[in-house]
């Protein structure tokens, strides 16, 4: 690892390119992690900022659900669900609430928050995002299938599939 104030590169990764000031990083503590929904890329969400963003989708009359999964692929779009749907929630105090209790429940795996919209007579996700990881997200295999002639497929496989449901984290 080469560093400098002006650049810092991980083996051939240039970190500083994204943001104004030099970025200090542990080569230890890399480690994959899921991006899905909005703010994947961020640290970790304090319940604090969970409760802003609750608020701001109660705000715009959005419905809210909370859900989890320990099989986070990017295709598993259907999580389970801690709890109904909360309509009529007016206070984010409550989402909070069940996110803290779900936390209780699966301290290993992935919880979500969503957010949806139901004004156009459909429900539609307008806001979706994690506030709990496992602690240790093991990745995914990329396996490549030749076939006939020149045809390549790529497919994604979840570490985290190689064990039974329940026993993943």
């Amino acid at each position: 690892m080469k560093q400098s104030a002006e650049k810092m590169l991980v083996e051939g990764m240039d970190l500083t390119a994204c943001s104004a000031t030099p970025v200090r990083v542990n080569i230890e503590e890399l480690q994959m992690r899921i991006t899905q929904g909005t703010f994947s890329f961020l640290p970790d969400l304090t319940d604090e900022q969970i409760r802003s963003q609750v608020d701001y989708a109660l705000d715009r009359g959005w419905a809210v659900s909370v859900e989890h999964t320990d099989d986070p692929h990017p295709r598993n779009t259907f999580w389970e669900i801690w709890g109904p749907p909360m309509f009529d929630l007016r206070d984010a105090a409550g989402a909070l609430a069940e996110v803290q209790a779900c936390r209780r429940a699966f301290p290993d795996r992935y919880i979500k928050v969503n957010a949806f919209d139901s004004t156009r007579g459909w429900e539609t996700v307008r806001l979706s995002f994690i506030v709990q990881r496992p602690s240790t997200e093991p990745g995914f295999a990329l396996e490549r299938q030749e076939g006939a002639g020149r045809n390549v497929r790529y497919t994604i496989r979840s570490y985290a599939v190689q064990r039974p449901s329940g026993e993943r984290y």
